[in-house]
């Protein structure tokens, strides 16, 4: 075995330093590992890290050439290929990844106010507007390859022009997008009439989109002043609509259906908390309820998330100890991990799979990963809102995630192929986002355990000729990559 690795490690040393676009790439050898397919998971988890950093527009030549040898290794393992194919693929993959980060923070220094510039048009739904975005997105892209060739002076002499022209899509963007937004609800308004029965909204919400097209005019470089004041408006306009048809709703009924409605509202929400019955009591006497009932069951969460830290440190400690009272070997004990963790996983993997019907989600093993293609999440056309609809979903998802001690999770977010390709990239890298957010906010794991990556519509799974195939390929993949500690059970 020892003379194996050393050929192999004398094979990747003879393939040594390949050639790109004027670089060398130095192949560090990969001469010893236990498990081919740990080494891809993690070269996976670094590309989708990658890509979520940028790294494929800032170093797109180098980012394309590890994400190949990527595909490579991954199909060599699958089809039981020679070991030393394998880890040649997974070296030149970790390599290529390594000189396309190099190169994009090279890109970062020199050109960094074209790709901040980018990163707030893209923020602000610039490749909606079409071939003016892609234009763009052509001269920018042209200036990274340029900083990826070593030809800085290229770069350097039009990366302000790219710049300007970003910032002048950022700007048309947050007028067209979402101050236009504002203006077309605001039409509908004067169209229905609504503003004769919520005129005191009406008012607020033309006032607002007055205040913030008159700043955006005059103050062009105060982003995030800007960016306050169109969403403002936006919330304001959506707010009045919203006011007009629940008064129009109330205009003919009687006070005492009103306040029955109001108080099966508030009851619904105490019942779900388990709260105590207040309906005896005034509407303020039943919000504090409510609030009070929210307040202790936070406390009640904070309480359990420390009494579980301490309990694990417990265990860890008495891991640590029976590992040294056993007296066995780091192999030994090495293997019995293994074997012990592949049973976990089967036991978890097979729990997971009770959690979600098949309409809602499909899941899979890939391995030692474990995939939750989300069939069932939908997202508003053309947006990356989380609607209420979805909640029951992702608390199976938060479930399944809870369900292991220890996970990386990347959520990949992937669209059809209606639409420009800018615009879809930007649309499925939001809406991973998005869930990343929500799972974040809900204490599913911590943010930087959590990579959010869009796929756009660059893999898809069906044929986008056909309506069925188009709603297939709009999904949300989740991968859950656990860890399993020594000597841990299954919940």
């Amino acid at each position: 075995m020892l003379k194996r690795y050393l050929l192999m490690g004398l094979v990747f040393l003879s393939a040594g330093i390949l050639s790109c676009g004027g670089s060398q790439l130095k192949v560090e050898p990969i001469a010893k590992t236990e498990s081919p397919a740990e080494l891809i998971q993690k070269l996976e988890m670094d590309v989708s890290s990658a890509r979520q950093d940028q790294v494929n527009v800032l170093a797109p030549a180098w980012f394309e050439k590890s994400e190949a040898s990527l595909k490579a290794a991954k199909e060599k393992l699958q089809r039981g290929e020679e070991l030393s194919d394998i880890l040649e693929y997974v070296a030149e993959g970790r390599a290529q990844l390594l000189t396309a980060r190099d190169k994009s923070q090279l890109a970062g220094s020199v050109l960094p106010k074209a790709i901040q510039n980018r990163k707030l048009a893209r923020q602000a739904g610039a490749p909606s507007l079409g071939e003016d975005y892609a234009k763009a997105e052509a001269q920018f892209l042209s200036l990274t390859r340029a900083v990826e060739k070593d030809n800085i002076g290229y770069a350097k002499s039009r990366r302000d022009r790219v710049a300007t022209e970003f910032r002048r899509l950022e700007i048309r963007a947050i007028k067209v997008r979402t101050i236009g937004e504002v203006r077309s609800l605001l039409q509908r308004a004067k169209r229905e009439k609504t503003f004769k029965i919520a005129p005191k909204t009406y008012q607020e919400a033309q006032q607002k989109l007055a205040a913030a097209d008159e700043f955006i005019t005059k103050n062009p470089y105060a982003k995030e002043q800007m960016r306050r004041k169109a969403q403002s408006a936006l919330f304001s306009a959506k707010r009045h609509l919203e006011i007009a048809r629940q008064a129009n709703a109330l205009e003919n009924m009687q006070p005492e259906p009103i306040a029955l409605l109001i108080e099966k509202d508030l009851q619904a929400i105490a019942s779900k908390l388990q709260a105590p019955d207040m309906r005896d009591r005034n509407f303020d006497t039943q919000v504090e309820n409510i609030v009070g009932s929210v307040v202790a069951l936070q406390y009640e969460r904070t309480a359990m998330r420390e009494k579980a830290n301490d309990q694990q440190k417990l265990t860890d400690r008495l891991q640590v100890r029976l590992a040294e009272l056993e007296g066995k070997t780091k192999a030994e004990q090495s293997a019995k991990e293994r074997l012990l963790a592949e049973k976990q996983f089967n036991e978890l993997f097979e729990k997971v799979r009770t959690y979600f019907e098949p309409k809602e989600a499909e899941v899979y093993k890939r391995e030692g990963q474990l995939v939750i293609r989300l069939k069932a999440m939908g997202f508003p056309i053309g947006q990356s809102i989380i609607l209420p609809n979805n909640y029951a979903l992702l608390s199976k998802v938060q479930r399944a995630v809870r369900t292991f001690d220890d996970v990386d999770l990347i959520i990949e977010g992937h669209t059809d192929s209606t639409g420009s390709e800018e615009v879809n990239d930007l649309l499925s890298e939001q809406r991973a986002d998005a869930v990343r957010q929500y799972l974040v906010a809900n204490e599913t794991l911590a943010f930087d355990k959590i990579i959010a990556v869009g796929y756009g519509s660059h893999r898809p799974l069906a044929s986008n000729k056909t309506n069925k195939g188009r709603a297939i390929n709009r999904r949300i993949d989740l991968i859950i990559t656990p860890h399993f500690k020594p000597g841990a059970g299954a919940n």
